[in-house]
């Protein structure tokens, strides 16, 4: 069943990009909209099951899961900003590619935490930003403006692990449809506010503007970043975003084969090495955890134990 659910979950993050992509560039609909009805709308999707079946959940809800629910929402909210204004700026692959390196990202975390890793995890990273290294070059000789699309995707990246590693300490005690509810609407209101603030409009828009939004929130949110969720239950957060990097060669695919997007060679080659990099990360973390029957990512609560996947 998690093989399945991380199928589905990589299908839906790979259609992000090259959505948005196409949405911003053939729409009236700015960056911050987007962001803003996919978490609006997923969260209120995400809510019905769990209000008309099992209500007591989000009366139960605890002052830590609480927090943590809420850092997952600030760090989702930036991460929306920043990934999806990089898309305005960058390629889709390019931009996938630097958001991606959250696995990365959260081994930094983890270092800067004292947490000691194994020298293969080092070597790893060392390759996963060579790979950026390589790619941003190219955009740094293609404009400017792509250059800033890279970082700004870099960032996505760094924020994206901390939402991964926020949620994966709520989900240890709380429901994929709890925890998505709260932290998809805490989000939302976020990117709001954001969008108030810049000048975005959140309403307003052409029909095919309204189709775009519906499709990302269905595909990439409400199946692809939901489907992550609920693995944070029993995956650890490094494994989970490891599985997203397949959202690389997806988004790539798919921006081809709909957008007509080509790169440099070159930027092949540091897709490559983010892979290769963040996969001996990867190796690197499992091997030095010790074997037990414990899973590092938590579990379902007793009673989603019984239930299967119950109101998830």
């Amino acid at each position: 069943m998690n093989l399945f659910i991380a199928a589905l979950g990589v299908l839906g993050v790979a259609s992000s990009g090259p959505l948005i992509a196409a949405t911003l560039g053939a729409t009236t609909v700015s960056a911050l909209a987007i962001a803003f009805w996919r978490n609006a709308i997923a969260a209120v999707v995400m809510a019905g099951p769990t209000l008309v079946r099992e209500p007591q959940r989000f009366r139960s809800i605890t002052g830590r899961e609480f927090r943590w629910s809420l850092l997952a929402a600030v760090a989702l909210a930036l991460h929306f900003a920043c990934f999806i204004t990089s898309l305005q700026l960058t390629s889709v692959a390019a931009a996938t590619a630097l958001v991606c390196l959250q696995s990365a990202w959260i081994a930094v975390f983890q270092l800067l935490r004292g947490t000691r890793h194994r020298w293969q995890v080092l070597a790893g990273l060392g390759i996963a930003f060579g790979g950026v290294v390589a790619i941003t070059g190219f955009d740094m000789g293609t404009s400017p403006e792509a250059l800033l699309g890279d970082l700004l995707a870099m960032a996505g990246g760094a924020l994206a692990g901390l939402y991964t590693l926020a949620g994966g300490k709520a989900r240890q005690t709380m429901t994929t449809g709890t925890y998505t509810a709260l932290c998809y609407g805490m989000c939302a209101f976020l990117v709001a506010v954001l969008a108030l603030a810049g000048g975005q409009p959140l309403a307003g828009f052409d029909a095919g503007g309204w189709l775009g939004i519906i499709a990302i929130t269905v595909c990439a949110q409400l199946v692809g970043h939901t489907a992550f969720n609920h693995l944070l239950a029993t995956m650890s957060p490094l494994l989970v975003s490891m599985i997203i990097l397949l959202e690389i060669p997806g988004a790539a695919v798919l921006a081809a084969v709909f957008l007509g997007e080509t790169l440099p060679a070159g930027t092949y080659a540091g897709l490559g090495l983010i892979l290769a990099g963040l996969a001996v990360v990867v190796a690197g973390q499992k091997a030095g955890r010790p074997r037990g029957r414990g899973k590092a990512g938590g579990g379902e609560p007793p009673s989603d134990r019984l239930a299967g996947l119950g109101t998830d």
